[in-house]
C-alpha cells in the first residue's frame, strides 16, 4: 500500500496520518500511534527528529510512561545510547524516586524512577510522545535533577505553546516533529487538525508482504 496524502518531506507529511479523539473528554485530542504503524512514517519521524537532535548532546534517553516508551527507545538505538523508562507509580520492583504530577485531563497522578538510576551529572534527554500541559515533564525534570541529573533536552511528536512550554524552550533544547511557527503548530496550539476532515485509518496500515 502506498501511503496517501504524502507531501513535501519538510511539510512533516506523516502528522497528515494521526487519528482525531473518538472515545471523549478524559482521552488526549489525538492519537499519534498511526504514525508508528506506518514504517515510512515512523521512519520519516525518527529522521527528522534525529537531525534536529544533531547538536544536543545526552547520556542516556528517558520515555515517560506510557507512548514516549516508542519514540524514546527508538531514539536512543539511533543515538547509541540506553534507554531509561520513566513510570508511573507502582510499576517498578525496585527502589524508586516518585513524584505526583498534574496531567493534560486535571488528574494529579505520581511516578516514579528507579534508584539509583544514574551517576550525578549524566545527562538525560527526556522524550514523551505529546507535550500539552507540561505537567509529565515538569515531574521527569524533578526527577532527573533530584539524582544531580542534566536534563539535556526535550523531545515530542508535538509541543504546544502555552506558558509552561515556553519557559521549557526558553530554558531546554526542545525538539518536535511540529515545529515553531508551522501551520501544524497553530493546529495543535487549537487542539485540531485540518486532517482530520479527511482522516481515513487506512491510510496508517502497514504494507503487507505476499
Amino acid at each position: 500500500m502506498t501511503t496517501p496524502n504524502k507531501g513535501p518531506r519538510d511539510d512533516r507529511w506523516y502528522l497528515n496520518i494521526m487519528a482525531p479523539n473518538t472515545k471523549g473528554d478524559k482521552f488526549a485530542w489525538l492519537d499519534p500511534t498511526s504514525i508508528y504503524i506506518n514504517a515510512e512514517a515512523f521512519n520519516d519521524l525518527l529522521d527528522d527528529l534525529l537531525e534536529d537532535l544533531k547538536d544536543v548532546e545526552c547520556d542516556v534517553v528517558a520515555g515517560l510512561d506510557a507512548m514516549g516508551f516508542v519514540l524514546g527507545a527508538a531514539i536512543a538505538a539511533h543515538r547509541g545510547v540506553g534507554f531509561l523508562p520513566i513510570r508511573k507509580a507502582g510499576k517498578l520492583c525496585v527502589d524508586t524516586d516518585k513524584v505526583a504530577f498534574g496531567n493534560y485531563s486535571g488528574r494529579t497522578q505520581d511516578m516514579e524512577m528507579r534508584l539509583p538510576a544514574f551517576g550525578p551529572g549524566t545527562r538525560v534527554l527526556l522524550v514523551d510522545q505529546w507535550v500539552e500541559t507540561g505537567g509529565t515533564m515538569d515531574g521527569s525534570i524533578r526527577l532527573v535533577e533530584r539524582q544531580e541529573g542534566i536534563v539535556a533536552g526535550m523531545v515530542a511528536v508535538a509541543i504546544e505553546e502555552n506558558e509552561r512550554t515556553n519557559e521549557y524552550r526558553a530554558t531546554y533544547p526542545c525538539v518536535s516533529a511540529v515545529v515553531q511557527g508551522s501551520r501544524w503548530q497553530t493546529e495543535c496550539n487549537n487542539q485540531t487538525l485540518s486532517s482530520f476532515k479527511s482522516y481515513k485509518p487506512e491510510a496508517a496500515f502497514p504494507q503487507t508482504k505476499r
